[in-house]
């Protein structure tokens, strides 16, 4: 049901921008407008996840670095059946987490610090399944293609502002067509991209929820996700606010509605699609689930449902087999995401 209403949103924004090559009346600039758009966009499709990791100071991890969180991610791939994705943390006390990268084979995800010190084993399990549910999908590439359409739209209202319109061509419209162009349709443009993001952080919940086994881990991991980012200001990502479609929650602050031009569904009603969805499955989802402990006995746990509004889910599942810490983000917990519990730190001055 996303995939299909992903394809009709954007062929409801081609066909805007088929409408407003009509208005302005030429073929010709519309044409510009899109290889412009398209090269812009194409670059960035080549090029973002480097300049996001920059702009974030991620740092990349290994086995040896953060072992468990690095074996979470391992294992979650295998069970997607995607390549090793390259794995990074984010100096952030914020909890949050995105990914990033052109197709499978050149993805990479990130979390921060924030994330992996005051999220359960099990809920960081499920943040990851979502960011590779992400890759999976190709959701860079759904992305690209919108705003490339969508900034063809802008440079054509642009195009129409200074040129006040073709007065050759035959448009019906005259001065109310341009007037569409320069103002009505970019908005409407913007108003369709950030509803095709909302739709693929849906169709991303509910992939991640079946490639880590438990959609209640992932509703548990919304609720403290969307608490820490409202409490917690996150500069980086106020500094690159183009970037924040990118995260699981918004991490700018000042985003609480589900409004027209939201990145990002509401979390209440993400994580009530989830508590659809394990009612739907039942138990079953949760039987096969793999380990990323070696112990054969954290292989044998039941699943466990934990509720989303509890501040702090005391389950030990099969994904770390420690307690889940504390709900203060700012004292450093012992956790299954390495001997450094509080990741890798970037340089100082």
């Amino acid at each position: 049901m996303n995939i299909i209403r992903t394809e009709m949103l954007i062929a409801l924004i081609t066909t805007l921008l088929i409408g407003v090559g009509y208005l302005i009346g030429s073929e010709s600039v519309m044409l510009i407008a899109f290889v412009i758009a398209a090269g812009m966009n194409m670059f960035s499709y080549w090029n973002a996840d480097k300049m996001v990791l920059r702009m974030h100071n991620a740092v990349e991890v290994d086995e040896r670095t953060a072992p468990e969180y690095f074996g979470i991610v391992r294992e979650l791939a295998a069970r997607a059946q995607l390549p090793m994705p390259k794995v990074y943390v984010i100096d952030n006390p914020q909890p949050n987490a995105f990914a990033t990268g052109r197709n499978p084979q050149n993805a990479a995800v990130a979390a921060t610090t924030g994330l992996l010190r005051s999220l359960s084993a099990e809920e960081v399990a499920a943040v990851m399944a979502h960011e590779l549910a992400h890759v999976q999908n190709r959701d860079t590439l759904t992305m690209t293609i919108t705003a490339t359409i969508a900034g063809a739209i802008s440079m054509l209202g642009n195009f129409a502002f200074f040129m006040g319109g073709n007065r050759e061509n035959n448009n019906p419209l005259g001065a109310i067509g341009v007037l569409v162009a320069v103002l009505v349709a970019p908005i409407a443009a913007m108003i369709v991209q950030m509803a095709i993001s909302r739709t693929r952080e849906y169709a991303a919940d509910r992939r991640g929820a079946e490639i880590c086994g438990n959609p209640m881990w992932l509703a548990s991991a919304l609720n403290k996700i969307a608490r820490g980012a409202q409490q917690i200001h996150n500069p980086d990502a106020e500094r690159a606010p183009a970037t924040a479609h990118m995260f699981i929650i918004n991490p700018l602050s000042g985003e609480r509605m589900d409004n027209l031009f939201s990145t990002h569904p509401n979390t209440e009603n993400r994580i009530a699609a989830l508590q659809k969805m394990a009612q739907e499955f039942g138990g079953r989802m949760g039987a096969d689930r793999p380990s990323a402990s070696p112990e054969p006995q954290a292989r044998a746990r039941p699943p466990v449902q934990p509720d989303p509004r509890r501040e702090t889910p005391t389950q030990s599942g099969p994904w770390g087999g420690n307690p889940a810490p504390s709900s203060e983000p700012e004292k450093p917990q012992q956790n299954p995401w390495g001997r450094n519990p509080t990741g890798p730190r970037r340089g100082r001055s």
